[in-house]
């Protein structure tokens, strides 16, 4: 059986990665990079879904890059193992899936969709599940 306990203890006796110290205010700041993330990424997801052709506004794509950054650091200083836990590995999946449509490897609205689906059922399920070490 496994154990979803959260205590940080480094995986003795824990599934869960790592914690580190987070400064207050770094948490206070993730929280409005977080929702400057969600319209950057609303505008990106809103391109590919349409399909109404032209340019995406560079803007928004950047702001959705540099605050995709900003969060994933924020979040590293927490979770020291965040690339081995659940969220970290979808993480990347998303960056792929992502990076793949937009060179037009994948079809975009298809992969650009299930990346989103899946930054939301990755941010969403339980922390013990979320931030649980996958190796």
């Amino acid at each position: 059986m496994v154990s979803f306990s959260s205590d940080g203890d480094g995986g003795k006796g824990s599934s869960c990665g790592r914690i580190g110290v987070r400064p207050y205010w770094v948490l206070l700041f993730s929280v409005v990079i977080r929702a400057a993330h969600q319209v950057g990424a609303a505008v990106f997801l809103t391109f590919y879904l349409t399909g109404t052709g032209g340019r995406m506004p560079a803007g928004y794509l950047y702001l959705a890059v540099i605050s995709g950054i900003l969060l994933l650091a924020a979040e590293a200083m927490r979770h020291r193992q965040v690339y081995r836990e659940t969220a970290g590995i979808a993480t990347l999946v998303k960056v792929c899936l992502i990076g793949l449509a937009f060179h037009g490897i994948l079809p975009a609205t298809v992969a650009v969709l299930a990346a989103f689906v899946l930054a939301s059922l990755a941010a969403h399920v339980p922390k013990e599940i979320r931030h649980r070490l996958l190796y």
